[in-house]
Parts: C-alpha cells; structure tokens; sequence
C-alpha cells in the first residue's frame, strides 16, 4: 500500500532528533552571536587537500589540448572507459545526508590511485595511437625531435617536454629535481614510448592530485604568503574547478599576481567568466539536493497512485531536472545579476528548462534571459520548490520538509530517532488520512518525541503542504483508498508558528506563518539562513568544516554581514577570495 510504504519511509529516512544533543555537528546558535570575529587569532592549519573528482576530470579535460589540440575530442572518447572507473566524491561534512558537501570528501581510496593510475594510462596511450602510420599526436606534443630519426636531440626533446607539459600538471615550473626524476623514467636510450610513460606517471604524481602548497620562501610570519603559482591554483580551482589559464599562469610567472590590484581584477576576472558556473553549480547542487527525495516514477501502476498522479506521467529524468532547478536557481543569483541572498531565497522565477518541471509549475521553458514568474502567487523561494516539496508518493512528508529547512536552511542540528522509532508506525491508522494528521500523530504518540517534532520539525514543513507529492500545487488533499478510490479532498492547514530562533524568546514563541512566503520572511529576518550559506561556501571554499573555536569567524562575519547588508551574492563569491585566508596558509 503506498500510503503505508511512503510514512515508513518518512520515519525511517527522517532525523527527528528526539534523543539526540543539540550542538552536536553546526552549532544552534542566536541570531547576533552566529560568529565572533578576533582578528589576532590565526585560522587554524589548512590540510592537504586532493583534487575534487570534478576538479580532476576538469584538470583532465583541459590538460589533453595540450598535448594533440586537434584529436583532444577524439582522445576524450579514447579514455571515457578509464574515467568511467574513477571513484565518485562521497558527500562529506557535519550531516553527510543534509547539505553534506562532496568537496569535504578528502578520503583516499585504493580506487582513487588506481583510478588515476588507469586514467594516466589510458592518456599516455591515445598520446602513442599512430595516425596515418605517424604518431602526429606525439610530435603534436613534443615536437618533430620526439619523433624523428634523430637521436642526439633526444635528451633535450624530453627534458623541454618535461618542463612544458610537466609545469601545466603540476602547476609550477619544475626544478632540477624534478626534471631528473621525470627524465630517468626514460633511462639512457629514449624511445617514443618513454613519453607515454613520463605523462602516466606526471598524471599520477601526488602534486597533480593534491593541492601542495609550500608558501613562500624566507617568510617568518604566520600564517605564510603563498607563492603566485600556488595563488594561481587556489584561484582556478576556486572559481572554474579546473588548472590556470594562460592568462593567469603569466601572472605567476612574472609575479604580478602577487600585486593586489593585478589580484583583485584576476578575481572579478575568473568570477565574471562564464567557466565560474562549474563550481557553482557544485555548490548549490550539494548544498540543496533533497537525498531523501527517491525516483519519482516508481510508483506508477500502483491504483491509488496512479489515480493520484492524473495526466502526469513522472519519468525517470524528472527528479534529476526538480534538483538540477536548484544548481541553476544559485548560478542565476550568484553569477548573472546583482541580487541580494533575500532575492535568491525568495525568488518567485522559475528556472525549469525541461518541458516536465515547467508543466508542474505551469510556466515556459527557460533557457535564457529573464526566468518567468511563477504563476501561483504563493510559490516561492527554496522551500516551495518542487525538489524539496514532491516525494513521489500520494502523500507529502511535511516531517522531512521540517528537517530539511531545520538543517540544510537554518544549518541547525538534530540528533536521532529513537532507536525503536519503527514500532510506531504500526500503532496509528493511515487509510484516510492527511500528510499533515499522520505527522501530527506520530509525533505525538511518544513524549519523548512530541516536544522535538512540535517545534524543531513539523513547523517548518507544514506551510508547504499546498503542494502534492508531485510539487504541484493544490487547495485541496485529495485522500485515496489503496485501490485507487477517492475517499475525501481534505482541506489544507499550512498554518505553523515555526519557531526558526528556537531560544524561547516571546516573539518566537507566538509568531504564526500561514504560507511559505510567510515563512520566508521569518526566516530571512532570524539571519540564520545567512549565517547557514556563508558556513556551506566557506567549507566549499577550504575543503574543511570551519572552526569550532571561531578561528574562522572573521572570514563567516565578512560574508554574513555582506548577505545580510543586502549586498549581491555576486559579490559576496568575491568575497572570500580577497580575504588573506585565502591568500596565506598557516603552516606548522
């Protein structure tokens, strides 16, 4: 019966935190004392970071140009076997299930080397691969002497190849050290096929793969100033997830990087350019994705579902396009206008750019220029957005909704269920109720649940139950049989008080919401969902949860002040990259 399986799953995928301490993972904290900045602390030891697996695919991607520009499609398709084996980042961070951050993920796994390794020499062959009877890919890359009869020029062939190809993998120039170790891979008689052997072995060199950052010599402070090189890295990666340009490689080479005006235009440059969308969309794509939204199609066929569901036919595709609204709703507001993080979080434009998102929101495809307006007047911002509001069911799940703009909005903790939380389920009645009366009922059924559900949870998901659990919207809650016979239309209560500073404090504890927008405004005017996104960019930025000593709070301050000021998301991305956090390292 679908009613049944989809409030099982509800309870069983949910955080309710009834048991669990709160402080644990974020912090709860009041709005004024989010973040307390000292400017004489020093941010703590930044860890070696390795590259994201988008950040290496990039890195990948822009590096085979370089070695046959001309085939660089062909080769792409020559090694996509040894990409399909590379290991996919894991989500990481204080709740890996909710805004959990993929670029936290700095596990190693044997797969990550072996991955690498395949990859290193899938590349070295498609760099070997005749062409017509010629290796014109390899003398493409190092030139007629790597390819020729020739043998005195050999050595030299080699060693500029070394330095030429080796400086763009390893995003340096190379030293004498270096150069000698990568040459004696090819001992003393040097065969085309030594190419392909220095080029497996740079793309498996633990400096291609992580970030090795050094600072820069005779510093006595710290933390230490990095070198232009390791600020050219830093900045690429930040904002196009992929090696420098040639453009900003020249400004380490001549140093001018390390000059602020030349930094701060190399800042708005890379922000500006259409490759910053990349990580962006990482960003928001992480942050936002609802994991406990499962296939939305898996229930057709199933009466009471299909009843449900009408003329609608959910495809294998239509949650993948619910959650790719939301990476494209932030690269929109971080990226190509000048609105606030307020405009962002309430924002009534749809972003649909398929044909079945955008019949559920009855607006046009969007592919460009101005997004249209949403028709329904009550639809907007985050929480009415169909990713967070559809679960693929007939019923909604106003409990999850809760968790999620408790811990993924607001950046609050929740600890767990209770361990037995499965032997409720089967004590209440579910045939003939609402989404909203079952989730009232099961958090009411225990004490030592009712409290935390009554106003950490169900308050934040209730007032977007004016949306089915296809992310329509809807007046009424039609209420189906397991054979698909319509039993009532049962009025909508979107009614709350949310309780979103949770202290206790008078207007928190009589503030009623009676729609998401409602919501909105309560939640904007806590500063918590300010305070939540400068944490989720500042660990997308550093590859590490912040502090929990406030450290890091001059760098949070900034960004949370900027969000709350008002002042444009395109900005505040800027933002931290101007900061000396980002332009020095703390070293030991």
């Amino acid at each position: 019966m679908v009613r049944s399986y989809v409030l099982v799953l509800g309870v069983t995928s949910m955080i309710a935190g009834c048991r669990g301490v709160i402080g644990e993972g974020d912090e709860l904290q009041p709005p004024g004392t989010i973040f307390q900045c000292d400017p004489s602390v020093v941010p703590p030891e930044l860890p070696l970071r390795r590259l994201s697996e988008r950040q290496y695919r990039n890195s990948i991607r822009d590096l085979i140009p370089l070695l046959s520009a001309a085939d660089a499609p062909t080769i792409q398709t020559e090694i996509a076997s040894a990409f399909a084996a590379y290991p996919v980042d894991s989500r990481s961070g204080p709740d890996e299930e909710f805004g959990g951050l993929r670029r936290l993920d700095q596990s190693l796994y044997q797969e990550t080397a072996n991955g690498a390794y395949s990859v290193g020499q899938a590349v070295a062959k498609a760099l070997l691969k005749p062409k017509g009877g010629k290796r014109t890919r390899l003398t493409s890359a190092a030139g007629a002497c790597a390819t020729d009869t020739a043998t005195a020029n050999d050595g030299a062939c080699l060693e500029a190849f070394i330095r030429s190809f080796g400086g763009r993998v390893l995003r340096r120039p190379l030293t004498a050290d270096d150069v000698a170790f990568y040459t004696s891979i090819a001992g003393t008689t040097i065969e085309p096929e030594d190419y392909g052997d220095v080029v497996a072995v740079l793309l498996s060199a633990p400096r291609f793969l992580y970030f090795v950052e050094e600072g820069q010599e005779g510093t006595n402070v710290s933390p230490v100033p990095l070198t232009a090189y390791e600020l050219a890295s830093r900045l690429s990666y930040q904002f196009w997830q992929t090696l420098p340009d040639d453009e900003l490689r020249a400004a380490a080479e001549d140093g001018s990087l390390l000059d602020d005006s030349v930094y701060t235009a190399q800042v708005d440059r890379l922000a500006a350019d259409p490759r910053a969308a990349d990580g962006i969309r990482e960003l928001f794509g992480d942050w936002l994705e609802p994991t406990f939204l499962g296939p939305l199609e898996a229930n057709i066929g199933t009466p009471d579902f299909d009843a449900f569901r009408g003329n609608l036919t959910p495809t294998p595709e239509l949650r993948e396009h619910m959650v790719e609204e939301l990476a494209r709703m932030g690269q929109y507001y971080a990226l190509e206008t000048e609105a606030s993080f307020s405009d962002f979080f309430r924002s009534d434009r749809s972003f649909a750019e398929t044909e079945d998102l955008a019949a559920i929101y009855q607006t046009p495809v969007w592919s460009s220029g101005e997004p249209p307006k949403f028709t329904d007047p009550g639809r907007e911002g985050i929480l009415s957005r169909a990713a967070i509001t559809a679960t693929g069911f007939v019923t909604t799940r106003p409990i999850m909704k809760g968790v999620f703009a408790r811990k993924v909005i607001l950046c609050d903790p929740i600890g767990e269920p209770p361990a037995d939380v499965m032997d409720v389920v089967g004590t209440l009645p579910t045939v003939g109720v609402t989404s909203r009366g079952f989730a009232e009922s099961i958090s009411q059924v225990r004490a030592d649940c009712a409290g935390c559900h009554k106003k950490i949870i169900n308050p934040l998901g209730f007032p977007s139950e004016n949306y089915d659990g296809l992310g329509r919207a809807r007046t009424t809650e039609a209420v189906y049989s397991p054979a698909g016979e319509l039993l009532a239309n049962a009025p909508i209560d979107t009614t709350s008080i949310p309780y979103v500073r949770n202290d206790g404090s008078p207007e928190d504890e009589s503030t009623m919401v009676t729609s998401v927008a409602e919501l909105d405004q309560v939640l904007l005017a806590s500063t918590k969902p300010q305070a939540c996104f400068a944490r989720r960019y500042f660990r997308f930025t550093f590859g590490r949860v912040e502090d929990k000593t406030h450290r890091d709070d001059c760098a949070l301050s900034e960004m949370y002040s900027a969000l709350v000021d008002g002042k444009s998301m395109t900005s505040v991305v800027r933002m931290i990259a101007l900061r000396s956090e980002f332009r020095t390292r703390t070293l030991q």
